[in-house]
């Protein structure tokens, strides 16, 4: 029997005395021993990993063209923080004895909670409502996402300066920077690609996913839930009538 380590899935890897190992910093996040408010905001910087697994979850179950859209502003805000943290090369903050493999000007955890923050705030103001007159409960459960999403906004971001990850400036740089690149995607993806949804949604390909555009629907879930029900309620009294005969 081979010793541990001495198999064949190892052979490529380096000596031990050769070998340093570097961490996948992606989910790695510390936070002091004992504090209880650390340990929560390191559990709230995670918060971009969630969003992130929401946004595949909905791509794959619900197929819709501006979900996909919205994703690709992300993936765009992500690859335009890469280019400016190699571009203004300022490194993370110096206070513990950490040494950070990533420059931190501007924070991808806050530029990417307030690119997320302000396309989702334009979305839920400008594109769902409901058909019928509740106005009141409407602007209720509105201002309920608006608060939420910007709270949790907020948490990450004063999480990166807590946990000692990055500075105050880097942290509003990547407000600032996802705040702006945010507002820009919504005008350029309602203003620009919607128009050509449902010609998109017409291709071939697109039928043979199940890719649809529900951009001219207000409210999605309004619209499914009612739908929904009358379909359940229509196929009830069908299967009633049919076990009456």
């Amino acid at each position: 029997m081979a010793a541990p380590g001495n198999s064949q899935l190892h052979s490529h890897i380096p000596k031990p005395d050769n070998l340093n190992w570097k961490p996948l910093s992606l989910t790695l996040v510390e936070y002091p021993e004992g504090d209880v408010i650390g340990q929560l905001l390191a559990l709230v910087s995670l918060t971009p990993f969630a969003i992130l697994a929401g946004f595949i979850t909905l791509m794959l179950f619900r197929r819709d063209l501006h979900t996909i859209a919205f994703f690709l502003g992300v993936i765009f805000n992500e690859a335009l923080n890469f280019v400016l943290k190699n571009w203004i090369c300022e490194p993370r903050p110096l206070v513990r004895q950490v040494t950070y493999q990533e420059y931190g000007m501007p924070s991808s955890h806050s530029q990417f909670m307030w690119f997320f923050t302000f396309y989702f705030s334009l979305f839920v103001i400008l594109r769902l409502t409901h058909t019928n007159n509740y106005s009141h409960m409407e602007w209720l459960w509105k201002g309920l996402l608006l608060l939420g999403t910007n709270t949790l906004s907020t948490l990450v971001t004063i999480s990166r300066v807590y946990l000692q990850y990055h500075t105050w400036s880097q942290v509003i740089g990547g407000a600032l920077v996802g705040g702006t690149l945010g507002v820009s995607w919504f005008i350029f993806v309602n203003c620009f690609l919607s128009p050509y949804f449902p010609t998109v949604a017409s291709w071939k390909l697109c039928e043979l996913l199940l890719i649809r555009d529900s951009s001219l629907i207000p409210n999605v879930l309004w619209f499914e839930y009612t739908n929904i029900r009358q379909e359940a309620r229509a196929r009830s009294r069908k299967l009633v009538s049919m076990k009456s005969q």
